[in-house]
């Protein structure tokens, strides 16, 4: 059986920068650190943080009940209100969020101040979002497929500037740009979608056209690895999404004479080596 690992398969810039952050203050033991949301989506990585002492805040809420210790911002970024919450807290702040997600903040803030309205290209439940969300002046829309584009959205004599989640699909976005474009109003698009997600999924759709089957290791609740996954599928019938090792048992790979692997961005390496070896073993 042959194998071929996608080079850009694992963490991205972004994410190794967050994770080191947090064992870096685990490290210094200087009280407790908490993470608000998990720091990224990969169960593997979260749980072992928690059996180092991390634990996870899941709600506004829960902000209020830090009297010390040390918060770290997770990597898809958090908006302005929570961020001022955390601040009021008077504990220590890490900002973990990824410079690129970091300048779609300053983007949107901008563009907002200056009167224009924004457009989120990206799906609207994921934090990346949200928080992109919480830095706009003023009203935002989220659009995720040709559908959700309806006159609606669009006022006479309004500007509008385009952002996307870093992680969305670079054709998809394209066309969606294209199809608002064609509505004639005044509009500004800034083209935020990350270059390593871009690269990563490049990378995939080569290998998946090229193998009988096609493995995509993340996380369930990973954005980037379910983008992956429908490139993969369209390029190989045979597309199996895990997010470890173990869960290869379910499929027999026996039959493959080649086999393709990538991974989303919040993939740690050892996971990655850990599906290749097993199925070197099929």
């Amino acid at each position: 059986m042959k194998l071929k690992v996608a080079k850009s398969a694992g963490f991205c810039f972004g994410v190794q920068r967050a994770v080191d952050s947090v064992y870096k203050e685990i490290e210094k033991n200087n009280g407790p650190i908490y993470t608000f949301g998990p720091i990224i989506h990969n169960e593997q990585v979260v749980e072992d943080l928690e059996s180092k002492g991390v634990s996870v805040i899941e709600t506004e809420a829960d902000l209020d009940t830090i009297e010390e210790g040390t918060v770290i911002i997770r990597s898809h970024g958090v908006s302005r209100a929570v961020y001022e919450r955390i601040e009021s807290r008077k504990v220590k702040i890490i900002d973990a969020t990824c410079p690129f997600v970091k300048k779609i903040h300053q983007i949107v803030d901008e563009e907002s101040q200056n009167g224009k309205k924004i457009i989120i290209i990206g799906n609207d439940n994921h934090p990346e979002v949200e928080g992109i969300r919480g830095w706009v002046h003023g009203e935002s829309f989220v659009v995720n497929d040709e559908k959700q584009i309806t006159n609606s959205i669009f006022e006479e004599g309004k500007k509008y500037c385009i952002v996307s989640q870093t992680t969305f699909n670079h054709n998809k976005f394209k066309y969606l740009v294209e199809i608002m474009r064609k509505k004639g109003y005044d509009i500004n698009v800034v083209n935020t979608i990350c270059n390593a997600t871009n690269v990563r999924q490049v990378e995939a759709k080569e290998i998946a056209a090229t193998v009988d089957a096609m493995i995509v290791i993340g996380g369930k609740n990973s954005s980037n690895t379910q983008k992956l996954v429908d490139i993969c599928e369209k390029e190989c019938e045979n597309t199996f999404y895990v997010q470890t090792a173990e869960d290869l048992k379910a499929y027999d790979l026996r039959a493959f004479q080649s086999i393709g692997i990538t991974a989303g961005a919040s993939t740690p390496k050892n996971i990655i080596e850990e599906v290749h070896t097993e199925c070197q073993k099929k």
